[in-house]
C-alpha cells in the first residue's frame, strides 16, 4: 500500500488542496494531530471514518470556517490561514457545496433555488440566468420539477436539486458531507451516477464525505480513512480492503469488534447503577 499521506505522489500543478500536518482541537478535544491529506485535480477523493473522527470538521478547515491551530491547509496553492475575508469569498466562489440535508431554501421554488448563487455572485441577464439553471436542472434529471417547492419533492430529488444549486457556478471543486444519508436504493444510485458523471463531464475536483464505504467504492479514485486524528490508511478502495490495520479492517467491514470502540469513554458501569440507587 502506498502512503498514509497521499494515495500516489502528485505534482503541485495537480493538487487542489493539501492538508499538511494539521493539528485542531474543538473545546479542548484533539480532533486532528497530524493530519495530511492531499486532493488531486479531476479526481473523486473518498474521506472516509467512524463518526466523530472529524469528517465535516475537515470540510470546514478547507472551506475556511474553521482554521487549524497548527500546520497548514492549502486550497488552489493558497494557504486559507493567510487569507483576507474577501480572499475567502473569492476562493469559495470556486467551490461547490452539497450539503448533508440539501439545505434548500423552502420558500423558494426548484427554479429560485439553484438560481440564488447565480443572482447573488453575478449581474446576467434574466435570459441567460434562465438558460443557465434549465441546463442544471437537466442535468440532474429535474428540469421539469422547475415549479415545484421543497416541501414537494422526495429526499432524492431534494438532494438532486441541490446538486444542481451546487454546480451552477461551475466550480472548480465540489464538496459532498454525507450525500448518501436517507436515501432509498433508487436514489442513492441516482445521487452515485451523478457524482461520477459531473465529475467526468465537467472536469470537476469532488471531495466525498461519508461513511459508507461500498458506496464510495463504486466511484472513489483516492480514498483516506481517518481515525485518531490522523490519516490511518489511504489509496485506491481496493488497497484500503486489502489493509493489514486491524481499524482499517474494522471500519471496512463494519465490524463491532476491533479497536475502535463501540462505548464513550464512562464511569465503571456497575457503580454508576450502584450510586444512582444510593442517591
Amino acid at each position: 500500500m502506498t502512503s498514509p499521506a497521499a494515495p500516489q505522489s502528485a505534482a503541485p500543478a495537480e493538487v487542489v488542496v493539501e492538508v499538511r500536518d494539521v493539528h485542531y482541537a474543538l473545546g479542548g478535544r484533539p480532533i486532528f494531530s497530524g493530519l495530511d491529506l492531499t486532493v488531486r485535480r479531476g479526481r473523486i477523493t473518498a474521506v472516509m471514518g467512524p463518526s466523530g473522527t472529524g469528517k465535516t470538521t475537515l470540510l470546514k478547515l478547507i472551506t475556511a470556517q474553521a482554521l487549524a491551530d497548527r500546520g497548514q491547509v492549502l486550497v488552489l496553492g493558497r494557504d486559507v490561514a493567510a487569507l483576507s475575508g474577501a480572499a475567502v469569498y473569492a476562493m469559495r466562489r470556486r467551490m461547490g457545496m452539497l450539503f448533508q440535508n440539501g439545505a434548500l431554501l423552502t420558500d423558494l421554488d426548484v427554479f429560485e433555488n439553484v438560481a440564488f448563487p447565480v443572482r447573488e455572485h453575478t449581474d446576467l441577464p434574466e435570459s441567460l440566468v434562465r438558460r443557465l439553471v434549465l441546463t442544471k436542472l437537466q442535468a440532474v434529471g429535474l428540469r421539469g420539477a422547475a415549479g415545484l417547492m421543497p416541501a414537494e419533492l422526495s429526499g432524492g430529488m431534494a438532494r438532486r436539486v441541490a446538486l444542481a444549486r451546487a454546480i451552477v457556478m461551475d466550480p472548480e471543486i465540489l464538496i459532498y458531507d454525507e450525500p448518501f444519508v436517507g436515501l432509498d436504493p433508487i436514489s442513492l444510485g441516482v445521487i452515485l451516477r451523478l457524482i461520477k458523471h459531473m465529475n467526468a463531464a465537467l472536469g470537476i475536483t469532488s471531495v466525498v464525505v461519508s461513511h459508507d464505504v461500498n458506496e464510495l467504492a463504486s466511484i472513489a479514485d483516492d480514498s483516506y480513512l481517518l481515525s485518531s486524528g490522523r490519516v490511518a490508511a489511504a489509496g485506491a478502495p481496493a488497497q484500503l480492503r486489502a489493509s493489514n490495520s486491524a481499524a482499517v479492517r474494522q471500519f471496512m467491514t463494519g465490524s463491532a469488534e476491533g479497536p475502535v470502540p463501540f462505548h464513550y469513554p464512562a464511569p465503571d458501569y456497575t457503580t454508576q447503577l450502584l450510586a444512582a440507587d444510593e442517591s
